[in-house]
């Protein structure tokens, strides 16, 4: 390791500092994120196409609502009744993988979604993911 600094890293820390650009503040980003609006949704027990219908409509609603966070608990497919149809898939079947796929196969409802994530161990680990939505503008 050395102990000088290059002639490039001197250049491109004057230009930095001559120019407007500056550093994001990583406190100002942490304050706003304080105030998550979160709403979850359990789809145990739900067919597919009620489940789609379901998820479809309460990420509707909590667009609506401002909500920020949504957490959806889809289970791990352990206990679906797939397992025991031989000519059904064991994984593209089971909701832990047919909804993630049906939100970001519908355009109206990605308009409003700006990630969607797998969940921590604490909100269900591999059985659920978040959805963190858009910032809702619409005044009520």
């Amino acid at each position: 390791m050395t102990n000088s600094i290059s002639k490039k890293d001197k250049k491109d820390w004057e230009t930095f500092l001559s120019s407007n650009e500056k550093l994001p503040n990583k406190d100002l980003k942490l304050k706003k994120h304080s105030s998550i609006k979160t709403r979850s949704i359990d789809l145990h027990g739900h067919t597919l196409d009620d489940a789609n219908k379901v998820i479809n409509d309460f990420i509707e609603n909590c667009y609506e609502e401002k909500v920020n966070k949504i957490i959806v608990v889809t289970g791990k497919g352990l206990h679906s009744e797939n397992e025991k149809n031989p000519y059904v898939s064991k994984d593209l079947s089971i909701l832990k993988y047919s909804i993630p796929e049906y939100i970001s196969n519908n355009k109206n409802l990605m308009n409003i979604i700006n990630e969607i994530k797998d969940a921590k161990i604490e909100d269900g680990g591999s059985g659920a993911f978040y959805i963190f939505l858009k910032k809702n503008l619409k005044k009520p």
